[in-house]
C-alpha cells in the first residue's frame, strides 16, 4: 500500500472543502449544456485545472511516481490516442505511472490519469490496458469528481469532507479510501456507492466507444473486467481496482452488450505493450538473477509473443547484475534489426555508460535526435550521457531546449541541476533546485533556493530582478494552494 498518500488526502481535502462550501461563489460562466458534462454551479473549469496541478505537485512529492522516460513515453502516446477520440476535452490530458503491483487507475482533475505498474502488468493486450485508459478518460470528460460534489451540495460540510477525503484517498490507496467513505453515516455512505456505480457506467459506456474509435479492440473492455472477477475470486480481499471501480456481474453483462454492437476487429499484439510490460518487470519486479532465470527460459521455451521483448527483458536482467557483455551482445542485436526503437536505445545508452563507451552512445542518439529533437527518450538519453562525458555546454542547451516545451518534466529538470552544479554554475544550479522543489509543492525551500540565487547574482541587475519576479511567483502560487 502507499502510506506516503494520506499527507496528501490531507491537503487536497482541505482545497475541497473551502471549494465546496464556497459554491455560490464559484463562476459560471463555464457551464456546459451537455448533460453528461454538468457540474459547473460546483466547480469552475478553470478551478479544477488548479486543484489538478496542485494535486499533482504533492502527488510527485509524496507517492511512487516512476520518472521513467521509455514507459512515460509509451503511456501518454497511448493515452493521447484516446483522448483523440473523446468528447468534452477541455485541456491536455498528462498520464502517469505509480510503482505499485496493484491492479489500479484513477483520474483527477485537470487532465490527470494515474496508472500503477500493477495494471499494465496483468494486461494481456494492449487493448485491455487501453480499456482501463479510455474508462479513465471517461471519467475526467464527464467530470464525475464535479458531478459528485454538485450532487452533495445539500450535505453538511463535515459529510462533504468524509467524502472526498474518502475518494482522494481511494485514488492510490484503495483500502484506506473506502474506510474513510464508511465512517459517515449508512445514509450517506450507501448514497456515495450508488452514485460511485452510476459513473462507472457512464464510464464504461462512453470508455467502450472511445476504445473502438481510437483503434483497438472493444473486447478488451469486457475481457479485462473477466481478469479482474477471476482475480478477485482467488483473493481473500477485493482487488484494489474494484474498491475504487465497483464491478457487479450486471457491469460485466452490460458492458459485453455494448460490446456486441461494434463490429469484431482483429488488433495485431502491440511490441511496444510487450517491451513495457517486459520493462517492468526486469526494472522494478523480483531481483537480477531471478529475472535472468525467467527471462532465458521463456526464450529457450519460445513462450513469448515476440521474441524480442524477451530478448530485451533478459539484456536488462543482465544489466542490472552488472553482466554487460551478454547485454550489450543482446541489445546490438536488437538494434540491428531495428535502430530507432527507442527501448533497446535507452538500454545502449546504459551499457555505454557503465562500460565507459560514451562516444558510441552519443553518436548512436544524436543520429536518431535528428529526426525526433524533442523526444523525451533521446533527448534526456543523451543529456545524461554528455553531462557524464563533461561536454556541459551542449547537455545544458538540449535540456533548456526542452524544458522549454515541457517544464513539468522533473527528470529534465533533475539533470539540468546536475550538470549546472557538475560545471560549477551555482548561479543556474540553484534556480533550477528552485523549479525541482515546486514541482513537489515544496514552495518555501524553492523560495530558499532562490534567495541562494540571488547571492551568487552579484551585481546582474537583470537576473536579480528575473529572481525577484520568480520569487513572488512561487509565494503566489503558495497562497493559491492554500485558499483553493
Amino acid at each position: 500500500m502507499i502510506k506516503p498518500i494520506a499527507n496528501i488526502v490531507v491537503s487536497a481535502l482541505s482545497i475541497f472543502l473551502l471549494g465546496t462550501m464556497s459554491v455560490s461563489a464559484v463562476n459560471k460562466k463555464n457551464d456546459l449544456p451537455e448533460i453528461g458534462v454538468v457540474a459547473s454551479s460546483a466547480i469552475s473549469l478553470d478551478k479544477e485545472v488548479l486543484i489538478g496541478d496542485a494535486l499533482m505537485r504533492q502527488l510527485r512529492g509524496q507517492a511512487p511516481i516512476i520518472n521513467d522516460p521509455l514507459l512515460d513515453e509509451y503511456i501518454q502516446d497511448l493515452g493521447n490516442r484516446l483522448v483523440a477520440q473523446a468528447d468534452n476535452v477541455k485541456f491536455p490530458y498528462k498520464f502517469f505511472i505509480l510503482n505499485s503491483p496493484d491492479i489500479n487507475a484513477f483520474a483527477f482533475f485537470g487532465g490527470h490519469i494515474g496508472i500503477h505498474t500493477g495494471l499494465i502488468f496483468n494486461a494481456r493486450n494492449e487493448s485491455e490496458l487501453a480499456s482501463v485508459l479510455a474508462h479513465e478518460v471517461s471519467h475526467v470528460t464527464q467530470r464525475h469528481i464535479a458531478r459528485s460534489i454538485e450532487a452533495r451540495q445539500k450535505s453538511s460540510p463535515l459529510q462533504i469532507a468524509s467524502l472526498l477525503g474518502g475518494i482522494l484517498l481511494a485514488m492510490a490507496n484503495p483500502e484506506a479510501g473506502m474506510a474513510a467513505i464508511s465512517v459517515g453515516n449508512a445514509a450517506s455512505a450507501q448514497s456515495s456507492i450508488n452514485y460511485t456505480r452510476q459513473n462507472e457506467q457512464e464510464a464504461d459506456r462512453v470508455g467502450i466507444g472511445i476504445l473502438a474509435e481510437a483503434g483497438f479492440d472493444p473486447n478488451g473492455a469486457s475481457s479485462f473486467f473477466g481478469i479482474l472477477a477471476e482475480k478477485s475470486r482467488l483473493k481473500s480481499t477485493p482487488l484494489a481496482f474494484l474498491l475504487t471501480h465497483p464491478l457487479p456481474e450486471s457491469r460485466i453483462a452490460d458492458a459485453r452488450t455494448r460490446v456486441a454492437s461494434f463490429r469484431p476487429r482483429n488488433v495485431p499484439e502491440s511490441i511496444n505493450f510487450h517491451l513495457a510490460k517486459t520493462r517492468i518487470l526486469a526494472r522494478y519486479y523480483a531481483n537480477p538473477k531471478r529475472n535472468i532465470e525467467y527471462f532465458a527460459e521463456i526464450v529457450q521455451k519460445q513462450s513469448y509473443v515476440f521474441k524480442q521483448a524477451a530478448e530485451y527483458g533478459l539484456a536488462l536482467s543482465y544489466l542490472a547484475d552488472e553482466q554487460f557483455e551478454p547485454a550489450l551482445k543482446l541489445i546490438e542485436g536488437l538494434l540491428q534489426n531495428n535502430p530507432d526503437n527507442l527501448f533497446y536505445l535507452d538500454t545502449y545508452t546504459d551499457i555505454a555508460i557503465e562500460t565507459n563507451q560514451h562516444q558510441k552512445a552519443i553518436d548512436k542518439l544524436s543520429a536518431q535526435i535528428v529526426n525526433a529533437p524533442f523526444n523525451r527518450v533521446l533527448t534526456l538519453n543523451l543529456a545524461n550521457v554528455l553531462i557524464k562525458t563533461r561536454d556541459f555546454e551542449r547537455a545544458t542547451s538540449l535540456l533548456k531546449d526542452y524544458l522549454l516545451i515541457n517544464p513539468d518534466n522533473m527528470l529534465a529538470n533533475e539533470l539540468l541541476s546536475d550538470a549546472y552544479l557538475s560545471s560549477g554554475q551555482k548561479l543556474e544550479m540553484h534556480q533550477v533546485k528552485a523549479e525541482v522543489y515546486a514541482l513537489v509543492a515544496a514552495y518555501p525551500r524553492a523560495i530558499d533556493e532562490l534567495h541562494t540565487a540571488y547571492n551568487y547574482a552579484n551585481n546582474r541587475k537583470i537576473e536579480q530582478q528575473r529572481i525577484r519576479a520568480r520569487i513572488e511567483q512561487f509565494r503566489t502560487a503558495q497562497e493559491r494552494l492554500q485558499t483553493l
